[in-house]
């Protein structure tokens, strides 16, 4: 049974008098070119249909990212580039990603839901939950616009290096991408720190 997020999370905040509550994801730790992205999302209602973003089609992806961008109190985005990845390492990168993403909300959340088991270095209470974006409803909105956000970034690299597949992989690790890479090397969005064999 498919079980979908829910604002369990969101409405026990409430209860204790938090008002705007940000859900918190990123997508883009695992691949081996391109940015971080993350994203933070306020909402003030259930959206139909969110689940982790992993879980979803391209296709109902790109249909809530729509719906999240018309319906959400207040959107936020944070990116990270693949030579600040190489720099500071990944965990670092995710983690200013997601700061940067709650610095862009156009209101202050009052407590943050982050994805995972990270924490920020922001003075606002937060709670951590692992597979969040699956459990909590501002997570899992927060992990779609994280993730259409970076797929159309790898849409336009796919542009400007056709070799790689990048339309295809979105930079992760697939055999299609180590082919290429063996095929061709790497070119200037590979991450360095990262194997490329």
């Amino acid at each position: 049974m498919i079980t979908f997020p829910s604002n369990q999370y969101e409405k026990a905040l409430m209860e204790k008098g938090f008002r705007l509550i940000a859900g918190i994801d990123e997508a883009g730790r695992g691949p081996l070119a391109g940015p971080v992205v993350a994203a933070a999302v306020i909402l003030d209602k259930l959206i139909d249909g969110l689940n982790d973003s992993k879980l979803l089609s391209a296709l109902k992806r790109k249909r809530l990212f729509k719906i999240i961008k018309c319906e959400a109190v207040a959107i936020g985005v944070g990116i990270v580039s693949h030579q600040l990845v190489d720099r500071i390492n990944i965990y670092q990168a995710a983690r200013l990603a997601m700061k940067k993403a709650v610095l862009n909300l156009s209101l202050a959340p009052h407590h943050l839901l982050i994805d995972g088991n990270l924490s920020l270095d922001l003075e606002i209470p937060q709670t951590a939950i692992v597979k969040g974006d699956r459990k909590s409803c501002s997570i899992a909105a927060a992990s779609i616009i994280a993730k259409v956000t970076r797929d159309k970034i790898m849409l336009r690299y796919h542009k400007k290096f056709p070799v790689y597949g990048f339309d295809r992989h979105k930079g992760y690790g697939t055999k299609l991408h180590f082919e290429n890479l063996q095929k061709h090397g790497a070119c200037p969005i590979h991450r360095r720190s990262f194997s490329l064999h």
